[in-house]
């Protein structure tokens, strides 16, 4: 106390500064009456480093713990956006340059204005000015790739050419459509000649050009360098092109050749016909020099002047995703196309698909990203309970420090001050090393979403523990009342938060059933909307499988003492203090055990959730690749196959079981014009083939041809002309509507007719996907209608090349590629339903949430059983000083331990399988497992089920492991000795 009131120092030393003992930069009250400086405080940072070196395991544990979780939360929001960009990237370059290009087009210059100005109006320089001045009114996040865009005049009206070696299939003459694009030089090699030059000025009246034209287009219309093609003039004499160059494109499938195909490949043309034999010419497309385009005002083709640009699609990114509609809209008919206009003509015009490549996109992923939403919210959750059950665990083992720090007037600001001063110590470095973990293995993504995130989990890190010890040392008190599971009531608040959470549940559980997991109109989805969770209700509904975890989790903590009540007294009765003693212990455990119960139950059912929904995934893509092929391959050709083809594939590697089936899609009953796919099958074959694909099974016997009479006892000629009775037949459901059970004939497409009539009802079948299909005995047909054209192969590991190989030889596809036969695998059809990285991004994503939450939910219950090992120990050392074995000891702790992790098993595979049958009917798994080309499938195809797997696995797993650490435990006490867990005055 002398060495703070600044008399203390020792006789006969003067400190500098005041003159009379006082500290440096600190003055006493004096003859001015001006107050001193209050003395700085210095012991906070002694405290610190007296805590840390005190316990460097638990800072380390805090540093680990952090770190992880913050790597997470900053990896996850950036993981989303690269497999959000990607799948846009590549919605928009599966689309082709067609669909996305921006194709800005204006008619020729008015007849009205002198020739000069129109002949300056599509010269180069022009256009080259108006396609800068264009390209500057595209908006921003709109990007265009000036290497894949152009600009040049071509004509509408295609020119008939006269030449008479060039190709006419059907005696009409070729014709050419003439086009002078910029940039065919850095677009293109030369393969033979020069490239076409205009020499002097070239006006509408010039009489002969040059131009260039690709290989396939010199190959197909037989055109040399050299060549001389004359077109029609527009009063004038026809227009000579002489062909001086041949040129190969650099990349045939870029946008400069695909956005205009035809001036890469010529097309055979078939022009509609009043009957008779259709009749086709030849066109093609002759590339004229830029400088060269005046000549075409000259011609009757309609020139038009117009500027492709192409998006860049690295330049694409999903979070724009509603301004890139708004730009493209803006184009199309909006502010931007008036711009368009002031720079080119009046009459321009902006035409593009890509509104409709994005609004698919969209549509695409607002069915994709609430499910991640759900596993974000569910091992956010998690993760949340962990850092608030580490921050709790540690306030309860220092309860006793801080409460003798109250008791010597400790202040709760002062206290708190150093705690997060303490946890800030460790939290920030590890929250910033978190960081750069996750911008090190996610390099792709905006920082600020994933600065935000890490810095909300250092911020929880560093409140959990002080918050705790502010709650629980608002009154000083160094003992504090017993807090058991079995004594302690329920407080009015709690019992008005779990009803608040239960409320809250409820509505989440109903908006999901009735929403869906998008919550998003069609309307939305049409006009491109992202469709993102981005209100409180959508975030509602995402949170609803956590909070149905958090709801259980609070009512089983409420329920769990009832059963150690009703077994404490049968155990009392029975020989023996282990039943007894255990049962009394799991009920003297501390009600902090609801956090990590929470955090289990939250994990279980986020891992059954999550299980189940990735396993729904798998089972849609199986099942619609098993509608589409009917078996594991599927051999198929237009014709006839060789009789031998069946036995050759039977042979192949992988291959258990061959069923030939005849199927004529052209059957048409009675004399109406409606057709109806006819399989003529072997009854015992596809049978077992549809009861082990489970589409359609039915017994094999109802199938089979009869020998029988009909039943209104005329018989019917056959194809062979011997009389046969009506087939028995397999139908769909929409046709035995409409045909019933009478008799009916079908002609085939040979001539042939066949009656049949429909005995077996099935609404699937392996030999025809869809709605409409009829299936009979084979050995009731013709022997032209029953040769087989199809194969539905088995096998467990059925390989693709072999059975192609096998294929290609049976059929002789080898010496005559016209007798192929159509190789369709089961692996990769399933592997076509994959077809963003959309879908892939979200699948690795969503698993890699679920195994996080797994991961903390193991971290939970570690947590808590090493917070109680010191306890335990001490417990096992006093009882072996009283005759327990070290068997005892173990089954003691087992025991003990066993009640929680039931309880936590049992509740989350309870939880697991509420969740999943609520939620089921508002969850539609279409858009993450089912997505095709061009376009998103129809809803409903793809729905929720329990994953048996996901409900058990991780439930037996918690349970494992909380009896193998209670058994470790026991056994690693008893090679310890007891000295130090007997002493007296430590912590119990």
């Amino acid at each position: 106390m002398g060495r703070d009131s600044g008399s203390g120092g020792r006789p006969g030393v003067q400190r500098p500064g005041s003159g009379s003992g006082g500290r440096p930069g600190f003055r006493r009250p004096g003859s001015d009456g001006r107050p001193r400086f209050r003395r700085r405080d210095h012991s906070v940072a002694p405290w610190i480093r007296t805590r840390l070196r005190t316990a460097p395991g638990a800072a380390v544990a805090l540093a680990l713990l952090v770190m992880a979780t913050a790597c997470l939360a900053a990896a996850f929001p950036r993981a989303v956006e690269r497999y959000e960009d990607a799948g846009l990237r590549r919605a928009v370059v599966d689309a082709t340059a067609p669909r996305t290009s921006l194709q800005v087009s204006a008619p020729q210059p008015g007849t009205y204005i002198p020739q000069s100005e129109r002949e300056s109006a599509v010269s180069p320089a022009s256009m080259r000015k108006a396609y800068e001045r264009v390209l500057n009114v595209v908006e921003r996040p709109l990007a265009v790739d000036p290497a894949q865009s152009m600009y040049g005049v071509r004509n509408v009206n295609n020119l008939e050419a006269a030449e008479t070696w060039l190709p006419m299939p059907s005696g009409l003459p070729a014709q050419m459509s003439l086009a002078a694009q910029s940039g065919l030089a850095e677009h293109s090699r030369m393969s033979a000649g020069r490239l076409p030059r205009a020499g002097d000025t070239v006006t509408a009246a010039t009489r002969e050009v040059e131009a260039a034209v690709t290989t396939e287009t010199a190959k197909r219309l037989n055109i040399k360098v050299g060549s001389v093609i004359n077109v029609p003039g527009m009063q004038r004499d026809p227009l000579a092109v002489r062909i001086t160059g041949i040129v190969a494109p650099r990349d045939p499938e870029s946008a400069y050749w695909t956005t205009q195909p035809l001036l890469r490949t010529p097309s055979l043309i078939r022009p509609p016909t009043q009957g008779g034999e259709p009749e086709t010419y030849w066109l093609g497309a002759l590339l004229l020099p830029p400088d060269a385009a005046p000549v075409l005002l000259g011609t009757p083709g309609e020139p038009a002047r117009y500027w492709l640009l192409t998006p860049d699609p690295a330049a694409l990114t999903a979070h724009d995703l509603s301004r890139l509609g708004s730009a493209v809209a803006s184009l199309e008919s909006g502010p931007g196309l008036v711009k368009v206009r002031d720079s080119t003509d009046a009459d321009t015009g902006v035409s593009t698909d890509l509104d409709e490549v994005l609004a698919s996109y969209a549509q695409l992923r607002s069915g994709v990203r609430p499910l991640v939403s759900v596993a974000a919210f569910g091992t956010g959750a998690v993760a949340v309970v962990v850092l608030l059950m580490a921050g709790r665990l540690t306030a309860d083992r220092r309860r006793t420090e801080l409460a003798l720090l109250r008791a010597r007037g400790a202040s709760l600001r002062g206290l708190t001050r150093r705690l997060v001063t303490e946890t800030a110590v460790v939290a920030l470095p590890a929250g910033a090393l978190g960081l750069a973990g996750a911008l090190f293995l996610v390099p792709y993504g905006r920082a600020p979403y994933a600065v935000g995130a890490a810095l909300a989990v250092t911020l929880l890190a560093c409140a959990a523990l002080p918050l705790r010890a502010l709650a629980a040392h608002r009154v000083v008190g160094v003992h504090g009342a017993r807090e058991d599971l079995t004594s302690v009531r329920p407080s009015r608040r709690r019992t008005i938060a779990e009803l608040t959470l239960l409320v809250l549940a409820s509505a989440a559980v109903l908006a999901l059933r009735s929403r869906g997991t998008s919550g998003t109109s069609d309307e939305a989805l049409g006009s491109g909307a992202s469709g993102d969770l981005g209100s409180s209700g959508d975030q509602l509904v995402a949170m609803a499988p956590v909070l149905i975890g958090v709801i259980a989790a609070l009512v089983l903590v409420r329920l769990y003492p009832l059963p150690l009540r009703w077994l404490a007294r049968p155990a009392g009765r029975m020989r023996g203090a282990i039943g007894h003693l255990s049962l009394a212990r799991a009920g003297r455990t501390s009600v902090s055990t609801v956090l990590p119960l929470l955090a289990l139950l939250t994990a279980l059912t986020t891992a059954a959730f999550g299980g189940s929904v990735l396993a729904g995934v798998a089972d849609a893509r199986d099942r619609a690749a098993v509608l589409n092929l009917g078996a594991d391959a599927r051999v198929e050709a237009e014709g006839a196959l060789p009789a031998t083809l069946p036995e050759r594939v039977r042979s192949a590697p992988g291959v258990q079981e061959v069923t030939p089936l005849s199927i004529a899609y052209e059957a048409k009953p009675g004399a109406g014009v409606e057709s109806v796919p006819l399989a003529g099958v072997d009854p015992e074959g596809y049978a077992r083939l549809a009861d082990r694909t489970g589409l359609g099974a039915f017994p094999a016997g109802e199938l089979k041809a009869s020998p029988a009479a009909p039943a209104d006892g005329a018989s019917k000629p056959g194809a062979d002309g011997s009389a046969k009775a009506p087939l028995p037949a397999l139908a769909s459901s929409a046709v035995a509507d409409r045909y019933g059970t009478h008799p009916f004939s079908l002609r085939l497409s040979d001539g042939s007719d066949v009656t049949v009539r429909i005995t077996l009802v099935r609404d699937l079948t392996p030999a025809l996907p869809g709605t409409d299909f009829l299936i009979v005995d084979r050995a009731g047909l013709g022997t032209v209608a029953a040769r087989p054209t199809t194969l539905l192969v088995t096998g467990d590991q059925v390989s693709g090349g072999a059975l192609r190989k096998a294929v290609a030889a049976g059929t002789g596809a080898d010496a005559d590629p016209t007798a192929r036969a159509d190789v369709r695998l089961r692996s990769e059809e399933r592997a076509r339903y994959v077809d963003s990285p959309l879908q892939s991004g979200a699948e690795r994503v969503y698993a890699a949430a679920v195994a996080a939450g797994s991961g903390y939910a193991v971290l939970a219950l570690l947590l808590a059983l090493v917070r109680a090992a010191p306890e335990r120990a001490a417990l096992l050392a006093r009882l072996r000083t009283m005759g327990l074995t070290r068997s005892q000891g173990r089954r003691l702790l087992v025991l003990e331990a066993l009640p929680q992790a039931l309880l936590a098993a049992a509740g989350g595979i309870l939880t697991g399988w509420a969740a999943v049958r609520l939620l089921a009917p508002g969850i539609d798994l279409t858009s993450i497992a089912l997505a095709t080309p061009g376009g998103a499938p129809p809803t409903g195809t793809a729905a929720l089920h329990t994953d048996p797997a996901s409900l058990f696995l991780p439930a037996l797993t918690v349970l494992l492991l909380a009896t193998g650490i209670a058994a470790g435990q026991a056994w690693w006490t008893g090679r310890r000795g007891s000295v130090r867990e007997l002493r007296a005055g430590d912590s119990r």
